[in-house]
């Protein structure tokens, strides 16, 4: 069963969570050039890998960074 589960994902597009935060980040950052949101959790929502491109980064320190995205 948790092959098949993988298998399925695999085949799916996002996941509900995925979209979600995909828009909440959209809306944050109107200027990103990229967004990529992936589940790590397999599937249940409780951990997200994030990418975000912006200029809105620029000379900010990766804390700052996290920062922002977290909020």
């Amino acid at each position: 069963l948790p092959l098949l589960h993988c298998v399925q994902r695999m085949l799916a597009s996002q996941t509900e969570g995925e979209l979600r935060v995909t828009q909440v980040l959209k809306e944050k950052f109107p200027q990103a050039t990229a967004i990529k949101v992936t589940d790590i959790s397999g599937g249940c929502g409780a951990m997200y890998e994030i990418q975000v491109e912006s200029e809105e980064f620029k000379e900010k320190r990766t804390v700052q960074q996290h920062q922002m995205v977290n909020q």
